[in-house]
């Protein structure tokens, strides 16, 4: 089956093709309990994802929920997550997916700006939805996965029913410009979004992934961040659905972890840095070796070679620790393995100049260009900064999305024209490449602090000061304005300390500070009990948040 041609484009293509080709073999293994500390787990076929999504496609078309329609999805991992995922493409539908952490009060707004037509979501998510008055004015259609409390709509079993009315594979035809699912960024750093994807967005993040990193049919994936899973069934692994909440990677039990590694025989692994911190210290501690595991992709955030060392320990020699660059709005952009980041590079990490996050991905192309705040419209060769100097990076390839939906104004600020019409995107990042093509990340564009003479960049200056033995992590933020503006290092211990070491690592970071040519402007150093991190990695720091608590600090100071 070709499911990515001249004729149609439809990622859920591929799920029918992996049927025909190793039907049998299991596509998913789902938990469905814990019991005496081990996880209960049943299976799914790849003939019986494919079936199942094909009858709940033909009952969303029974149900009026067609081509085109926009449908909000809330459905934690799991095998009618993944049923009603492919089922929504195979119909055509437009899945709305936010991520529940973002909050109450961002949720609804992004629901009345997708303004969904349907809403799917489990019965705590219907409650919410009815409570708190999520898009009633578009909301026509309702599916219940689970018990309905008198809110009218059909179960997800009714749906199933009504999709057995009829028979025979279910494929929509739609094209490779046609709008696919609105996927909204979490916010961490700005306003949730709606990143408009279309389906041939999908269908190159596929191939691009399997080049870019090796997979081939037949691996086993635990994916510990849902969206990843979705890639599965297309690139022929096995999903193994691990038993955590996947809103708080950083609480992952990597006791659990590791069982469903080792039961599986798990091959592939996708996680946030803050979920490999807690499992490489784990296997560290208990002497593990990860056998079957032949790559560790972790992705949300810059990941400390410390973290990648750590995993890298846990694993056979031939397996590789990747650290992919990207966004939702473009992934991947580039990718480089820890094997790769050798000494050389961790000492221009450690001394201030950027994290390497590697080379583009082919195709991709990758500018550094002049950090402005207003919208530019071409990207032109003067724009361009050379190589070892610091600009905004944009990118232009495949999976490079056009618009937000329904945000103008950020669709503007965000994308560029290139020569040949292409569309680039503003990451919103600063970095530059490298005199060898790398790319070298240094930070959020709005984090960063702009002084009298210098403008520094969180994650420049934060991996300097973090080799401090007590410090767990730290982060850059500026207080006040104008000419009293101050660069403020906000501090956050591995563990509680008195009031003497304090004072000890205080002095310790100010006189770091002074040996170093561009960091000698920071003379304040607050400790924080533990930092805000976004909800959907747990690893970007809130450096927003912590610039207004340092704010009040120092006021209280004075």
């Amino acid at each position: 089956m070709n499911w990515n041609g001249p004729d149609f484009n439809n990622v859920a293509g591929a799920l029918a093709m992996q049927a025909q080709r190793q039907g049998p073999a299991v596509a998913i293994h789902y938990p469905t309990g814990l019991r005496r500390g081990r996880i209960e787990y049943q299976s799914c076929s790849y003939t019986e994802l494919d079936e199942l999504s094909d009858a709940y496609a033909r009952g969303l078309h029974e149900l009026g929920i067609g081509r085109g329609t926009r449908v909000a999805l809330m459905v934690p991992p799991g095998l009618e997550f993944f049923a009603l995922f492919f089922a929504l493409f195979k119909a055509g539908v437009v899945p709305v997916l936010i991520d529940p952490g973002i909050g109450l009060k961002p949720l609804k707004h992004c629901l009345a700006e997708a303004a969904p037509e349907a809403f799917i979501g489990v019965t705590r998510a219907q409650v919410a939805r009815a409570v708190l008055r999520w898009a009633p004015r578009s909301i026509r259609k309702l599916v219940t996965v689970g018990p309905r409390l008198g809110w009218g709509g059909v179960s997800l079993r009714q749906l199933g029913s009504m999709g057995q009315r009829s028979s025979g594979p279910m494929l929509e035809q739609t094209q490779a410009g046609e709008m696919a699912a609105i996927l909204f960024t979490s916010g961490s750093t700005g306003i949730p979004k709606g990143v408009v994807y279309r389906h041939r967005h999908f269908t190159a993040q596929v191939e691009m992934l399997q080049r870019a990193f090796g997979i081939e049919a037949g691996e086993v994936d635990l994916p510990t961040f849902p969206p990843f899973a979705l890639f599965d069934p297309a690139l022929g692994m096995t999903t193994v659905i691990p038993w955590m909440d996947p809103t708080r990677p950083a609480k992952a039990d990597p006791g659990l972890l590791v069982q469903s590694i080792e039961r599986f025989g798990v091959t592939n692994m996708f996680g946030s840095p803050a979920l490999l911190r807690v499992l490489g210290k784990h296997a560290a501690k208990h002497k593990l070796r990860l056998d079957s595991v032949r790559r560790v992709i972790s992705a949300g955030a810059a990941v400390p070679i410390p973290v990648v060392r750590d995993m890298q320990q846990a694993l056979p020699d031939s397996a590789r620790v990747f650290t992919p660059y990207g966004a939702t709005e473009c992934l991947p952009v580039a990718v480089i393995s820890g094997h790769e980041l050798d000494e050389e590079m961790e000492a221009h990490t450690l001394a201030g100049d950027g994290i390497c996050v590697g080379r583009p991905v082919d195709p991709n192309r990758v500018a550094v260009i002049a950090i402005r705040e207003e919208a530019i419209d071409l990207l032109t060769q003067d724009l361009q900064m050379p190589a070892g100097v610091c600009g905004e990076i944009a990118v232009q390839g495949p999976t490079t999305t056009d618009a937000y939906w329904q945000r103008e104004r950020q669709t503007r600020l965000a994308k560029l024209t290139g020569s040949d019409g292409k569309v680039w995107h503003r990451m919103g990042d600063i970095g530059y490449l490298d005199q060898h093509g790398r790319l070298w990340y240094c930070g959020r564009k709005s984090q960063r602090v702009e002084l009298d003479n210098d403008v520094l960049f969180p994650d420049q200056v934060e991996a300097y000061f973090n080799q401090h033995p007590e410090v767990f992590r730290t982060a850059l933020v500026g207080v006040g304005s104008g000419a009293g503006r101050k660069a403020v290092l906000c501090i956050e211990t591995r563990q509680e300390i008195d009031a003497h070491r304090r004072e000890r690592i205080q002095t310790d970071l100010l006189q770091l500070a002074g040996g170093h040519s561009r960091f000698k402007v920071i003379e304040n150093v607050l400790f924080h009990p533990g930092f805000p991190v976004d909800i959907r990695h747990n690893a970007k720091i809130g450096r927003e948040q912590l610039a207004k608590w340092a704010a009040k600090k120092l006021g209280e100071q004075s």
